[in-house]
Formats: structure tokens, C-alpha cells, sequence
């Protein structure tokens, strides 16, 4: 459809701070990078629980469920995985609009593609968490084999193996998941993000 023929209706809808009072949070985006198996969807479901039992609404999104559905025409091409972002990214500002605590869990593996990220988001509703593994550590955590297939020449461009993971500079919160127990590592989570979301 031509550009032309687009007439956004955003003055006409609710605001996002009537949605925020409706359900007596604000909106965020959690956003965690690290290495395939560092953890991060582990902690972002630990977090997405934690959160609901304090009344709060989340929602967890991951390679797992955009890529089956929104994004299951990428491939793993840098082009793509930047495109996966971008849309990823879309989706969260929309659902930040909507007073809805956003917990993303993505390898997202350069500071560019990072940025790209929170330039959608914005700056006040993107937090990132660097979720720091050593892949040492993920290699033994791999359940679903993908670092022994990438070494094995099977898997092309994989993050950590034979393309390059760039740790984010000034991340809103790091944690080592080799050093602390699962559960330290959630409240660290959890006391971070509690402030933020909470009227």
C-alpha cells in the first residue's frame, strides 16, 4: 500500500499512561543479551513468574516463539538476524504502549544491532541486561547441541563459534551466572527490575 494511503489513528486511541493506570504498572522492555545457553530465557521465565505473583504483567519473548510465527521467514544472515530485531523491537514498543512489562531474550550479539533496538524501544523503556557466560560454561549447558554443530562445520555464523559476540559497554545490569546460584541471579533480576515497573 502506498505511504500515501497510511492514516495513523495514534491521536485517537487510549494513551498509554490510561493503560498504565488500568493496570497499576508501567511499561518496560527487559531486554537480555548473552550467548546461546548463558541462561537468559531461563532467567527471563523466572522473571516473568516472579513478576506475576506480584500482580504485575509480563510477557517473555524469545528466538523460540518470534521465529515460529512472526519471523519465520529469517533466516540467520546478518541481514536477517537485524531484521529479526528490528521487528522484535516494533513489537515491544507496542507492547510497552500498552503498560505491558516486556522481557526480550535474544542473542543479539553486537552493540549496532543493540542500538537498533533501543533507538525503536526508547532510551526510558530500555533496559539492557548482559547476561555474562563464559561459553566455556555454555558449551556444557548446550541441551540442544548447536555449539558441538558448530564446531563441527554445521551450523554457519553461530555466535561464539564462528561469529563475533560483542560484549554491550555499558549494560543496565550484568550478571555472571557462573558465579551465583540461579536463584541470586533472579533476585538480582527481580530487585532491579521491581523499581521501574511499580506506580
Amino acid at each position: 500500500m502506498p505511504e500515501k494511503d497510511i492514516y495513523p489513528v495514534f491521536h485517537k486511541l487510549l494513551g498509554r499512561s490510561d493503560r498504565e493506570a488500568l493496570l497499576k504498572q508501567k511499561g518496560i522492555v527487559i531486554w537480555m543479551t548473552g550467548l546461546s545457553a548463558s541462561g537468559k530465557t531461563t532467567l527471563a521465565i523466572g522473571l516473568e513468574k516472579a513478576l506475576y505473583e506480584k500482580g504485575l504483567l509480563c510477557y517473555v519473548l524469545d528466538g523460540d516463539n518470534v521465529r515460529t510465527g512472526i519471523n519465520n521467514n529469517l533466516s540467520f544472515s546478518e541481514d536477517d538476524r537485524k531484521e529479526n530485531i528490528r521487528r522484535v523491537a516494533e513489537v515491544s514498543k507496542l507492547f510497552v504502549q500498552c503498560g505491558i512489562i516486556t522481557i526480550n531474550s535474544f542473542v543479539s550479539p553486537t552493540e549496532d544491532i543493540r542500538k537498533l533496538a533501543k533507538s525503536i524501544i526508547g532510551e526510558n523503556d530500555f533496559k539492557l541486561v548482559y547476561v555474562n557466560t563464559p561459553i566455556e560454561v555454555c558449551e556444557k549447558r548446550d541441551t540442544k547441541g548447536l555449539y558441538a554443530k558448530a564446531r563441527r562445520g554445521e551450523i554457519k555464523d553461530f555466535t561464539g563459534v564462528n561469529a563475533p559476540f560483542e560484549e554491550p559497554v555499558k549494560p543496565d545490569l550484568e550478571i555472571k551466572t557462573d558465579q551465583h546460584s540461579f536463584e541470586e541471579n533472579l533476585k538480582l533480576l527481580v530487585d532491579f527490575v521491581l523499581p521501574k515497573v511499580q506506580v
